[in-house]
């Protein structure tokens, strides 16, 4: 049974203070109509700017996830989402009217509480998700941070940390599934961190927002600890002491292990910034923000690539491509005899391509290029780089059957070796410039894995219609 999307049934606020800014903001979520997806308003500036719920916009992950557009910022923004994916909203409109969201206690229970308040309505249209098929590996060795992302038919996270600390230790906490667990063993865990960490921060002028209430301070090393600067920093008047279990006043744990069940909702909380729910068992080693933005890039990649197979491609896939000749026929408008391309291998949106073109003793230009020594031009080599480099731009409009790319110039164009039939050429191109319709990409064709070709392209995006 497909799962429908969903918003809520009616908009409710709530209100608290920025952790990092010390700022008032209030929130309202307001329901929003099928495939809007979630989006942030700045309701106390001019015009209201808005700013999607999507990895494109994450300007900074300093101890927290910051989204930003055209100058406008929101910062720390991961619980708010934690507690709308936990709850598996899809579309929904967030007003704040200052440029931090509350951190409140430090949890994502307080939002997930009012949203359950506002009561969950389903919406007439099926949930779109994002189905891993392979294993993806994000690492960074410096750090110890390992993910893993496998196939799976429900969205689950296995996480473990391991802080080498003798107060925290490691810990280990798995999730199998969000209607049952999120909205009580997950989403109350609460943010945390360091002492040295807390000090070094409200130094820099960060986490003006915070105070012992609405975070886990963990103590270390109990020797070094200057609990009367830490008084003096959030203005404490009463007693701070170290408690037995390390924490500052032996604050009670919600969870034997919330500082892990916390890592599970931040990551949540950023992998929410795809855009679209994921289908995968996510398996994560000391991840942090950092490498959470990381992974959900990928993983956006990823859904861009399957989004274009699916909207274009008609035909099961049978090998390792995305696109076949008759997707293809659908952006460009080349035919016979002038079609240099067979198969889209891969492509990032705005980003890179890889294209495939069986060269084959039917080509009609080898009936005169050359006679008994047949040599695919080295124009028509260019011609294909070409035509791959207009699949990669067009992808970029939401209606590229309606757009034509014209290529203005080419420049270091150079031929390394000559194409036959028989060969495959395989055309790679990265896209280096796009700005205001007119993009640059750099190319190279090979065979056998030489390179045949290479070029500088530079092209335009015209309306197909405006040039009839």
């Amino acid at each position: 049974m497909a799962m429908m999307q969903r918003t809520i049934k009616k908009p409710i606020s709530i209100s608290g203070i920025g952790l990092h800014t010390g700022n008032e903001c209030a929130i309202t979520f307001k329901p929003a109509p099928i495939n809007h997806g979630i989006l942030f308003v700045r309701e106390d500036l001019d015009n209201h700017p808005e700013i999607p719920a999507n990895i494109d916009y994450v300007t900074d992950i300093t101890r927290g996830t910051t989204l930003a557009k055209d100058g406008v910022e929101i910062h720390t923004v991961e619980h708010i989402l934690a507690a709308i994916a936990g709850l598996q909203i899809d579309n929904l409109i967030v007003l704040l009217n200052s440029n931090e969201a509350p951190v409140l206690d430090g949890s994502s229970k307080p939002f997930v509480d009012v949203l359950l308040e506002a009561e969950i309505a389903e919406q007439d249209s099926p949930k779109e998700y994002l189905l891993i098929d392979k294993p993806i590996v994000y690492s960074e060795k410096e750090r110890g941070v390992d993910v893993v992302v496998v196939p799976s038919d429900e969205f689950r996270i296995t996480f473990l940390v391991d802080y080498r600390s003798p107060t925290l230790g490691t810990q280990y906490t798995s999730l199998v599934d969000l209607d049952k667990e999120f909205v009580e063993e997950f989403a109350p865990a609460r943010t945390f961190c360091f002492l040295n960490e807390v000090e070094e921060l409200r130094e820099k002028g960060l986490i003006k927002g915070g105070s012992l209430n609405n975070a886990i301070i963990v103590c270390d090393d109990p020797q070094k600890a200057d609990i009367e600067k830490l008084k003096r920093l959030f203005d404490v008047n009463s007693d701070v002491y170290i408690g037995k279990s390390g924490i500052i006043n032996d604050v009670p744990l919600r969870f034997p292990n919330e500082l892990v069940r916390h890592k599970v909702v931040d990551l949540i909380g950023d992998l929410a910034l795809i855009g679209v729910p994921l289908k995968a068992h996510v398996l994560a080693a000391r991840s942090g923000h950092a490498a959470n933005v990381q992974l959900a890039k990928i993983l956006k990649k990823e859904y861009e690539k399957k989004r274009i197979t699916s909207r274009y491609q008609v035909a099961p896939i049978r090998g390792k491509y995305i696109l076949d000749i008759e997707a293809i026929m659908k952006f460009l408008p080349h035919r016979y005899p002038f079609l240099l391309v067979d198969r889209v291998l891969d492509m990032t949106a705005g980003e890179r391509i890889r294209t495939l073109k069986n060269v084959t003793i039917n080509e009609h230009f080898f009936q005169g290029h050359f006679p008994g020594r047949p040599v695919m031009p080295g124009v028509l080599i260019i011609e294909a780089m070409g035509q791959a480099g207009a699949l990669l731009l067009l992808n970029m409009y939401e209606h590229p059957e309606n757009h034509l790319a014209y290529f203005t110039g080419l420049e270091s164009i150079k031929f390394r070796r000559t194409v036959v039939p028989g060969d495959t050429l395989i055309c790679e191109l990265e896209m280096t410039r796009f700005r205001r319709n007119t993009c640059r990409f750099e190319g190279k064709a090979y065979v056998d894995g030489q390179v045949a070709a290479e070029a500088v392209l530079k092209a335009v995006v015209v309306d197909k219609n405006k040039n009839k």
